[in-house]
């Protein structure tokens, strides 16, 4: 289900310095199955613990385009792990080239074992940070307080300096690491501004509030970090649904729990009553209801008897069912959801490459003042040297963007996990951000609008009521031969006792023709019954009736005449109607664009509310039609499940594919993925977009306007190194809050 970027998609990996804190940036996101899926097969893995953002990943990426002979890399900054495709000569040259750009590369195991061994390390390493942090906060409180206390003891003031020391280290010794790196390689990130503001403060005597603010500064970090694994790994829920056994069914018609990564397709699986689905497959036995909530955000349980479909992570409520196993554990529907969720995370949205070029010019900007401050206040307006570098110091530490930066990543994640849980896949920040601008959406009529699956709508026997039932066992019996989905339709539909057919056979382009209880009859179109002769004004003033409802006509005859007619239509989505008024509310145009004949796309479109409709459309009209709308309306979308619908979802600004009967290619191509065909669900996107915009530009409001603030108190001097950490602190966490509230954000109109 996942979509490599195409011409639409210009999202992708950002390369500025203003990375935040370790894990805060790119924390992980998932584990198991999901990062296997994402690791191409057959190539080398390293952990490379100091990979935390984008501007590791250029470094590495700059020392690998030296090596010769690399057919693939693969960065999962999540998990800090790189995949590479090579032979065992280049991998040695490629770890050689890593070491060398100063990173030190730890090959790894893939599979949901390792990973998990993995994910213990990293809460072990998190442990021991917590507690690394709470001794270098006592220690910087025990430096302020042996300087209080010092006055004119030489002792205390030495024995503060030492614990001011050891604090520093402690908290920031990876700040310092990143920072140093940072200023050898000629560029000013955050690391860098706070390595030089504590060094600067300690060298000027202010060392317990050098002490003081790198322990601060560390902790806000690690809150920060921890506040936004709340975005990054709301999806990584959705890989224990899946239960990790599954009961099959053996040669000997035993049951034995097996590992679900071990099943094989065509396997059949039992699940009782209460039970997860295990993987996606095909019921074989029984009838149920099940919770597909998990996966495609319905609220209500639904039916499932022989011949629908299951889904890894679904929960089985009512009664037993057997099914046939479809996907393997890597290929489920789940699998792929959280796949595609974790490519979407790694590209950059529009607002957030906007803020990381604006941090790549304001960083050095502040830098340039601070050091314009530090210089011209004594020489301009006779201020002392150490204050005036005090002041520089206090404005390092206010402009620090980290606040900024990582306001956007954590928004946009936690709208992109909030779609998620209801059965919305989108594939990038791009579309997420993009949505809101829709000025039209062109949608497919089967499957989209419609059910997509033919029902019987009326019926009525020519030879008077006495004869309705022997009549429609007759054309039940006919219709349930024939694998045409008309007569699929009819024969559901009558649901009457069977007759024995036989001589049966079909009839190309017109029916079928068979003989019940020594009879022969004929269940086929108008063109059948014309070559017969037996057409009569009355008759087509019937079917032009049913034709006029966009009603597919079969009719049932024997040698004698026409005895029955059975009108067959595609019925429309009960929540089609009110998407369509949701979208007019929202000031986006509704165009049905279908292959259909026009007189059945017209009534379809009159129920659903949809005014503009063309139908006879070839896949490269669609298409045409989305380029037409395009340069009429301005960004537009397409909503379609079909083969016949991909150019145009991928000529589109933004595609919709219906996930639950659509085409992998359908899907494929198009940007966002509706899990449970339901259109309310493109509105409801539209809703989030526009949520999500507010909350982005009010976190960057408010990242800007506390920094402006405070930046202007410490030019003034009245603002302290010790409510510039706090000012950072609290502007970082007021946005990283605001951030989070979208996994739990209403769209619902």
């Amino acid at each position: 289900m996942s979509n490599s970027p195409s011409s639409k998609d210009v999202a992708g990996t950002s390369t500025n310095d203003d990375c935040c804190a370790a894990d805060a940036c790119c924390a992980p996101v998932a584990k198991g199955a999901a990062l296997a899926a994402a690791i191409p097969a057959g190539a080398s893995v390293f952990r490379i613990p100091a990979m935390d953002c984008a501007v590791e990943e250029s470094d590495i990426r700059r020392a690998l385009d030296k090596v010769d002979g690399i057919r693939s890399v693969n960065f999962q900054l999540g998990a800090r792990t790189l995949a590479i495709q090579a032979s065992d000569d280049v991998i040695a040259v490629a770890v050689a080239a890593i070491r060398k750009a100063g990173y030190e590369p730890t090959p790894v195991k893939v599979g949901a074992e390792s990973e998990a061994e993995q994910e213990a390390e990293r809460d072990h390493d998190h442990g021991a940070g917590v507690k690394r942090l709470a001794a270098a906060l006592v220690l910087a409180i025990g430096a302020e307080a042996l300087h209080y206390f010092s006055s004119d003891t030489t002792a205390l003031k030495y024995a503060g300096l030492v614990v001011a020391v050891v604090a520093i280290w402690l908290s920031g010794v990876e700040t310092y690491t990143k920072g140093i790196k940072a200023l050898v390689r000629g560029r000013l990130n955050i690391n860098a501004l706070m390595s030089v503001a504590v060094t600067g403060a300690f060298f000027i005597g202010q060392w317990p509030e050098a002490a003081m603010v790198m322990a601060l500064y560390a902790i806000a970090e690690l809150i920060e970090a921890r506040a936004a694994d709340r975005a990054r790994n709301a999806i990584k829920g959705l890989i224990a649904l899946a239960p990790e056994e599954a009961d099959v069914l053996q040669s000997d018609k035993s049951w034995k729990a097996v590992a679900s990564k071990s099943v094989p397709l065509e396997a059949i699986v039992r699940i009782r009553p209460g039970e997860r689905v295990p993987l996606d497959g095909i019921v074989t036995e029984g009838r149920s209801a099940v919770n597909q909530a998990p996966v495609t955000g319905e609220s209500l349980p639904v039916d499932r008897t022989v011949g629908d479909p299951v889904y890894a992570g679904t929960i089985n409520e009512t009664a037993e069912l057997q099914f046939r196993v479809t996907s393997a554990a890597s290929d489920t529907t789940l699998a792929r959801i959280i796949h595609a969720v974790e490519e979407a995370q790694g590209t950059r949205a529009p607002t957030q490459r906007f803020v990381d070029r604006f941090a790549a010019i304001y960083t050095p900007a502040v830098f340039a003042i601070a050091v314009a401050v530090a210089v011209a206040s004594p020489l301009l307006f006779g201020m002392a040297w150490l204050d005036a570098i005090y002041k520089a110091l206090v404005l390092l530490v206010v402009a620090c963007p980290c606040a900024l930066v990582i306001s956007t990543p954590v928004t946009v994640v936690s709208a992109l996990a909030s779609a998620a849980r209801r059965g919305i896949l989108i594939k990038g920040g791009t579309y997420l951000e993009e949505a809101r601008k829709l000025k039209v959406l062109a949608l497919d009529k089967t499957g989209t609008v419609t059910e997509g699956k033919p029902k019987l709508v009326d019926w009525r026997s020519l030879r008077g009521a006495d004869d309705q039932e022997p009549i429609g066992r007759i054309a039940m019996s006919m219709a349930d031969r024939s694998d045409h989905p008309v007569s699929k339709a009819i024969a559901k539909g009558l649901a009457l006792p069977l007759s024995d057919v036989s001589s049966f056979a079909a009839l190309p382009g017109r029916g079928t023709e068979g003989v019940v209880d020594g009879r022969k009859f004929v269940l086929g179109n108008i063109r059948l019954i014309e070559e017969r002769g037996m057409k009569s004004p009355e008759l087509e003033a019937e079917l032009k009736t049913h034709e006029e409802q966009g009603r597919t006509v079969t009719l049932l005859a024997d040698d004698d005449g026409v005895l029955a007619i059975f009108a067959v239509a595609d019925t429309i989505k009960e929540s089609s109607k009110q998407a369509v008024a949701e979208l007019k509310v929202l000031g986006v145009a509704a165009v049905m664009l279908t292959g259909d004949n026009v007189a059945t796309a017209k009534t379809i479109a009159a129920q659903a509310g949809i005014d503009q409709v063309l139908g006879n459309l070839l896949p490269e009209e669609k298409l045409a039609q989305i380029q037409g709308l395009q340069t009429r309306y301005g960004l537009t979308g397409m909503t379609g499940d079909g083969i016949n619908d991909a150019p145009a979802l991928a000529q589109s600004d933004i595609g919709f594919a219906m996930g639950g009967m659509g085409t992998d290619i359908a899907m494929e191509a198009a940007d966002v993925v509706v899990m449970n065909d339901d259109l309310r669900r493109i509105p409801e996107t539209i809703r989030l977009s526009r949520k999500t915009h507010t909350v982005l530009m009010q976190n960057i409001s408010l990242a800007l306007g506390i920094k402006a603030v405070f930046m202007v108190l410490a030019i003034f001097g009245t603002a302290t190194m010790w409510m510039a950490v706090f000012a950072d602190m609290g502007a970082t966490l007021l946005v990283v809050a605001n951030g989070l509230r979208l996994m739990k954000a209403k769209t619902e109109a």
